[in-house]
């Protein structure tokens, strides 16, 4: 699978990234093609973003399928994915480790200067607890430095994004939100529409959910946690926007969650992470970082 994105040696093998790295922003860079095989950026946080098109992989033969798991997987990745009786269960799967492996790759090739091949980045997850499923990555002992990644699906695409610190992504493919949904999204009180701010007020409801969950994500609790303990308070023209943790999401954050609020001292607003969403070619895509 090719990539749009060149991956230049930046920094020494070892040494920190730069923090919030002035790289092309978001709203330059991000796209979603399903032509493209595999599409690589970086942007600013810093932050690395592959997309793989599982439209691409649905018109591959079984032969170029099995070749290209067979360049990309381990023995027990491979076994994983024979595990997955659905056809579409597997595409989503495949497209994921995909997406991770280069993602990862691409963000040690800039920061670190390393030549990681994709074989040697193995996904694990968190197996138990609040976060369970969170995904993890494992590298050699001597690659140093971790990378935290997100990963998100739907319909053709599956979307990873890695960087230095946790991280969360949501993608969904924009359609009428279910009125269910609408009810979750829609504020409590007629006072507190009224209190919205017009770029708030401005944001699609699918784009408020794709918010929500990557703030979730990033946590590593997703939908465990209800959305509306996730409470924005604002949107900006650039695809910022600003959030409050409800008091059902801040027992349970802690120091390495970037608050200490859990015990009642740190900043749960929001404030001390980066929050990016818009509508891209089609789909509301959310990100938060910090």
């Amino acid at each position: 699978m090719g990539s749009a994105a060149r991956v230049p040696t930046a920094h020494p093998t070892g040494t920190a990234p730069p923090v919030r790295g002035a790289v092309a922003g978001l709203d330059d860079r991000l796209v979603l093609d399903p032509a493209r095989p595999l599409y690589v950026c970086h942007v600013r946080g810093p932050l690395t973003l592959a997309v793989v098109s599982i439209a691409r992989l649905r018109t591959l033969d079984e032969r170029a399928r099995t070749a290209l798991e067979s360049r990309h997987l381990g023995p027990a990745e491979a076994a994983r994915l024979r595990q997955l009786s659905l056809p579409k269960r597997r595409l989503e799967w495949l497209a994921g480790r995909l997406a991770l492996k280069h993602g990862v790759c691409a963000y040690r090739g800039r920061h670190f200067g390393e030549r990681t091949g994709t074989r040697d980045v193995r996904i694990g997850a968190v197996a138990d607890g609040l976060r369970a499923g969170r995904p993890r990555v494992a590298l050699p002992v001597e690659r140093g430095s971790p990378v935290e990644v997100g990963l998100s699906h739907s319909v053709d695409f599956a979307v990873a994004v890695c960087g230095p610190r946790a991280v969360g992504i949501d993608v969904e493919h924009t359609r009428r939100m279910p009125p269910l949904l609408s009810e979750l999204l829609a504020p409590s009180s007629g006072a507190a529409r009224d209190a919205e701010s017009a770029g708030l007020r401005a944001m699609p409801p699918a784009l408020r959910w794709t918010c929500k969950e990557a703030v979730l994500k990033h946590f590593g609790f997703g939908l465990r946690v209800d959305p509306r303990e996730v409470e924005l308070t604002d949107w900006r023209a650039d695809g910022r926007f600003s959030w409050r943790a409800g008091p059902g999401l801040v027992r349970h954050l802690s120091r390495e969650d970037g608050t200490d609020g859990a015990h009642g001292t740190g900043r749960t607003d929001g404030t001390c992470f980066d929050s990016w969403a818009r509508e891209v070619d089609g789909y509301s895509v959310a990100l938060v970082w910090r």
